[in-house]
């Protein structure tokens, strides 16, 4: 699968040989302008992107911003801890507005498959509660037949350690490795000083990856990976060898990707990871 941002990066991903898109990043759609998109602006840019799709997946994450992605039209302080702050779900629930509208938005679109959506930052079940309890609410009202698949990024420490809990409540997982790798290795992934040693390969962090994996499993969920590692040809064999199925990266590292993994064997991989 291809990382999007839009209709154009989605037609692109296509003609790369991407099997759909296993992340939207959103955010996109709200910074660098003076006020938040209206609902039906929102729906023409969402329906847009699942047009060029063609009737491939399309999963959805909803506004990740905050720390460093700024929205010019909320106010936000200064934070010492930027990474640590108010970004993800965090900013939803301090700004609820903007992802109602969001999510009516996005349960307008009108495709086959169905609709996937993925909250971003989880830290703990209530958070997941809340926005499925909202998502519940909202398609009530907006779109009764539409059919939702909700799921949560697992970034942090904490949501993989509670995986287990998470999977009961949702219906797909998918891993952000970069974000995963800074806090559990406690290294700044925008710090040049650190980057040859912010590994995803760590130990503690194919654990976590690991844990999160046998929790979906458990649940009868699928676990993709949507962070920098999904398109690492060296961790790429190793996460499959953990019992990830799905992978998701820029479009243009699609093909190399593809034709690597087709020379291996799923055994082969397992006994890399092991």
């Amino acid at each position: 699968n291809a990382n999007i941002t839009s209709a154009e990066d989605a037609a692109a991903a296509v003609l790369a040989g991407a099997e759909g898109c296993g992340l939207m990043r959103t955010e996109f759609v709200f910074m660098e302008r003076r006020q938040p998109p209206g609902q039906e602006e929102q729906r023409r840019i969402y329906q847009a992107v699942s047009d060029a799709l063609e009737g491939r997946p399309m999963v959805v994450r909803t506004l990740d911003a905050g720390g460093d992605k700024p929205i010019a039209y909320l106010d936000q302080p200064v934070e010492e801890n930027p990474a640590l702050g108010i970004r993800g779900i965090r900013l939803c629930q301090q700004s609820p507005e903007l992802l109602r509208t969001q999510l009516q938005a996005l349960l307008q679109v009108e495709r086959a498959e169905p609709l996937q959506v993925m909250i971003p930052m989880i830290s703990a079940i209530d958070e997941v509660l809340q926005v499925r309890n909202l998502l519940d609410e909202l398609k009530a009202e907006v779109a009764p037949s539409c059919e939702v698949r909700l799921g949560v990024m697992i970034e942090t420490p904490a949501a993989a350690l509670i995986a287990d809990r998470l999977a009961a409540a949702v219906d797909f997982f998918s891993i952000g490795t970069n974000d995963l790798t800074q806090y559990t290795l406690c290294m700044d992934r925008g710090e040049p000083a650190l980057a040859s040693r912010l590994d995803v390969l760590h130990p503690a962090v194919l654990a976590l990856i690991e844990q999160t994996v046998k929790a979906a499993t458990g649940a009868g969920i699928e676990t993709a990976i949507c962070g920098g590692a999904a398109g690492d040809m060296l961790a790429a064999p190793v996460l499959l060898g953990l019992g990830v199925r799905e992978l998701s990266m820029p479009a243009s590292l699609v093909p190399r990707q593809k034709a690597r993994l087709r020379r291996l064997s799923i055994e082969q991989c397992s006994g890399l990871a092991a």
